[in-house]
């Protein structure tokens, strides 16, 4: 698993062990904080497509799901 700090999760990179529609490479957009400033939630975009996926943070621990940077 991937050790992550939740905070600093903001414009990091991330490449997906199995790609679907051509996406494989995301950027960590925005994170959705609750009501006591926790990030409980993170949005990815595709690269090539824009396209944007919200997702709990704790997905991207998942190594055989994402790895860290642009591989």
């Amino acid at each position: 698993m991937n050790k992550l700090n939740p905070e600093k999760l903001l414009n990091s990179k991330w490449t997906a062990v199995s790609p679907q529609n051509k996406e494989k490479h995301f950027i960590v957009i925005e994170l959705v904080r609750d009501e006591n400033e926790r990030v409980h939630a993170c949005v990815l975009e595709a690269v090539m497509t824009k396209n944007t996926y919200p997702m709990p943070w704790q997905s991207l621990k998942n190594h055989d799901i994402w790895q860290l940077g642009w591989k």
